[in-house]
């Protein structure tokens, strides 16, 4: 559907308007379809996206500014995020030996078997519609990269280090 009809404003100021519009609205739209879904695993999106963070670590430990570098949402709360994962047995925490006030943060058998069923069972590959190309694809993603580097726009990240 169009924007135009999703939020009932037939004329915007001019096209970067209603591109930027579009764009906000769709985030939101994704993130609510995703999050409907990982519901259903006892995940939310940020958990999720640390989840795959450590397995990408896998075996070897991150660190909480770590995780908060490689975040999709630099807004969330890793350490609260890392807690209740560490709840649910997904991931386990211990003292950096090296340095005892880092923490090294694994994900679990337990995170990795349920990363597992969340591929298996194709959700991942329902966020975008049946109906885009790969070449779409590839002409959105370069478009997305543009935007967050036209003017060295992508902020940066504070390091706890």
């Amino acid at each position: 559907m169009r924007i135009e009809d999703e939020i009932k404003q037939p004329i915007f100021r001019d096209e970067y308007q209603k591109a930027i519009i579009n764009l906000v609205y769709t985030t939101g739209w994704l993130q609510l379809r995703q999050a409907t879904a990982f519901k259903s695993f006892g995940l939310t999106l940020p958990q999720f996206n640390i989840l795959r963070i450590l397995r990408g670590q896998h075996p070897l430990p991150a660190t909480v500014a770590l995780l908060i570098d490689r975040m999709l949402d630099k807004t969330s709360n890793a350490s609260r995020i890392v807690d209740r994962l560490e709840e649910k047995k997904l991931v386990t925490r211990t003292v950096c030996p090296a340095n005892r006030r880092a923490v090294d943060i694994r994900i679990t058998p337990a995170g990795l078997d349920l990363l597992q069923q969340i591929e298996d069972s194709g959700l991942l590959d329902n966020a975008i519609p049946k109906g885009f190309s790969e070449a779409e694809a590839r002409q959105l993603n370069a478009l997305l990269d543009k935007i967050r580097t036209e003017d060295g726009a992508t902020p940066a990240v504070p390091s706890c280090e």
